[in-house]
């Protein structure tokens, strides 16, 4: 390898180039020492792209000329087969636009030059485009890293908080939360980052220093890691009041992060509301002013045969629903803390493992669901039902026991942690009164009633006594615990004592530290669910809304106009469409737009509740109201 191309290799790629990439790298790596790519090169380090900044640059480079060549053939074709009519018509349009070209007087300009020059420019544009969002790009996955760091550090912190206790090596403590990747995301990543520049530097201020001036987390990671290390320097007592300190003004810094997103969401559910409520307004005037407009029902071809543009129009509103109610249902997950948000499940192995827990485990409930509503479908269809009946209710019988069984596990994990906190606080009293962890772990199973958590407990009180010599085997039976408990707040706060004792830390400061941390988490995630149950009510408001509004309409306003439009154009006195209004034919529009609105509804709704198992039951059950009220009116 060349001495230019082992410089677009740093420690980010790999070792080799494929021959595309060395290929771009001869054409187009110049571009790197562009004082107009400075900004991204900064950006670039504060990302976690794999390539080098010359290989992605030639890369972005590469694309932007593939792009040059698509658009403008393409607009050079579209231009092409227009008519020369319509040529004209358009540059017309432009020389009056313009001002001033109009009074310039020039020789006619032939189809084909036009086309060619239309091309160029639409390819130039689209070059253009592509770098501008090939920088975009970094900005935003540098944004998307700063985002993350600053979710998880607090955890982080308190995190290495805990493991003050029983190390007084800065580097074993950063290890240990580098390898909890799945709970402290980018901030472990970050410390990673740091050891690895410290093992090749041999030092590990000098690694901290590095990550510290790339990360995009200026105003939290930055400073931390700085802190950190003069802290360790000063030695473990200095260590361990510094990230006391920390994690309590980064714990009041995410409260305040939190009340931003909040304030946010409900800037978002307004807009929810609006973007739902006013296609279905949408197709109601398109319907009354297709009486009065013959236009709206001119023939359209579209790529599934030709229609009328108000179809077009009241269909595209469905669609647009639906895209609507993807993207809020999107925007909750991503505002929502990770961390307090629904679980995932696995399915066990097996098709009999899964039989056995499908009705415990809403992704055993999922493979459980398929077959009935497959064979649901297939009877609907057999009795000579509507395709969108057929398609809408299968969905509810897949969506609806899906959720129900999320449902029922939801409130089992909530019964969990609702015990777990009380059996942290009662091991602590033991372990605050001297006793070993395995002797008061066996007291509080055999004194304490923890209903849902009691096999559990019983389990770690079992294991805890077979493994007292050993501490690292300890913190084994307190993993095993944590994964048959299963929920987020188990592994946030008894995931923090394994770390803890394993690294020798003093039991009765850990369990200390943990009541505040589980109380705390605790608190939180109670807060958490009472605001989101308030947008919970906002998809099913908007969604009943909605259903009232189209059913009205329907048994006090669309036979009115389906006669006025059978008016003639004579006694009427005015221009009538009399095949503007077909009450059958609305009715089915109306309905299958009213039902776009309530998936997109019961996304937004189980997306603030849980997660996506709650939004299949949400959307399930909003659509078989639907299809309820609609029916019992006659309007299906």
């Amino acid at each position: 390898m060349s001495v230019a191309e082992t410089s677009a290799v740093d420690d980010r790629g790999s070792r080799s180039l494929s021959v595309l990439d060395r290929a771009l790298y001869a054409l187009f790596s110049r571009h790197a020492d562009s004082a107009r790519h400075d900004a991204d090169r900064k950006r670039y380090r504060a990302t976690g792209v794999t390539a080098s900044f010359d290989v992605y640059l030639a890369r972005t480079y590469g694309l932007s000329w593939l792009a040059f060549g698509l658009a403008g053939v393409w607009a050079f074709g579209a231009v092409v087969a227009l008519p020369d009519a319509s040529v004209g018509a358009v540059a017309s349009f432009v020389r009056r636009g313009v001002p001033g070209l109009d009074a310039v007087s020039g020789p006619s300009v032939s189809g084909t030059t036009t086309a060619l020059l239309v091309g160029a420019a639409a390819g130039l544009a689209a070059k253009r485009a592509v770098v501008a969002l090939g920088g975009r790009y970094l900005k935003w996955a540098a944004d998307a890293r700063r985002s993350n760091i600053d979710r998880t550090l607090p955890g982080a912190v308190r995190y290495l908080h805990a493991l003050s206790s029983g190390s007084d090596d800065g580097a074993a403590m950063l290890r240990k939360v580098a390898d909890r990747e799945a709970a402290y995301g980018e901030t472990a990543v970050a410390f990673r980052k740091a050891l690895n520049k410290a093992a090749l530097s041999g030092s590990l201020g000098e690694g901290l220093g590095v990550v510290a001036r790339d990360t995009p987390s200026r105003d939290a990671l930055a400073p931390f890691l700085v802190k950190f290390r003069e802290h360790a320097e000063q030695g473990p007592d200095a260590l361990a009041q510094y990230l006391q300190m920390e994690s309590r003004m980064l714990s009041h810094r995410q409260s305040r992060t939190r009340e931003q997103a909040g304030d946010f969401l409900e800037l978002v559910a307004e807009m929810f509301i609006v973007l739902l409520v006013m296609p279905a307004l949408l197709v109601i005037v398109l319907t009354v002013m297709s009486v009065l407009a013959p236009g709206l029902s001119e023939p359209v071809a579209t790529p599934f045969g030709t229609t009328s543009t108000r179809a077009v129009l009241v269909y595209g509103s469905g669609a647009f629903i639906l895209v609507v109610g993807g993207g809020a249902a999107a925007m909750v997950a991503r505002l929502r803390p990770p961390d307090q948000s629904g679980r995932s499940y696995d399915r066990p192995a097996g098709a009999l493992a899964t039989a056995a827990s499908a009705l415990r485990n809403p992704a055993s409930a999922v493979v459980a669901a398929a077959p009935f509503a497959a064979g649901v479908v297939a009877i609907l269809h057999a009795t000579g039902a509507k395709p969108v009946d057929v398609a809408l209710l299968g969905y509810v019988a897949f969506a609806v026991p899906v959720g129900l069984v999320a449902l029922r596990r939801a409130g089992l994990d909530d019964a969990k942690d609702r015990e777990i906190k009380d059996f942290v606080h009662a091991v602590s009293g033991h372990v605050s009164l001297g006793r070993p962890f395995s002797a008061a772990v066996e007291r509080v199973a055999s004194d304490v009633d923890l209903g849902a958590l009691d096999p559990d407990v019983a389990d770690l009180a079992f294991n805890a006594n077979l493994t007292t010599r050993e501490q690292n085997l300890q913190s084994a039976s307190l993993a095993r615990f944590v994964d048959r408990v299963g929920t987020p707040l188990a592994d946030q706060s008894i995931g923090l004592v394994t770390g803890a004792l394993d690294a020798g830390g003093d039991a009765e400061a850990v369990f200390e530290t943990l009541q505040v941390e589980i109380g705390r988490l605790y608190h939180e995630r109670k807060a958490l669910r009472a605001n989101m149950l308030v947008y919970v009510a906002v998809g099913w408001t908007t969604g009943m809304l909605v259903v009232l509004i189209m059913v009205a309409v329907d048994v006090y306003v669309l036979d009115s106009f389906a006669q006025l439009s059978s008016l003639s154009t004579a006694d009427a006195g005015m221009a009538l469409d009399p095949d503007a209004v077909e009450p059958a034919r609305d009715r089915h529009r109306f309905y299958v737009v009213t039902q776009a609105t309530m998936l997109a509804c019961g996304w937004f709704a189980g997306y603030a509740s849980r997660g996506p198992y709650e939004a299949l039951l949400h959307s399930g059950a909003l659509v078989g109201v639907a299809y309820f009220v609609f029916a019992g009116v006659g309007m299906v």
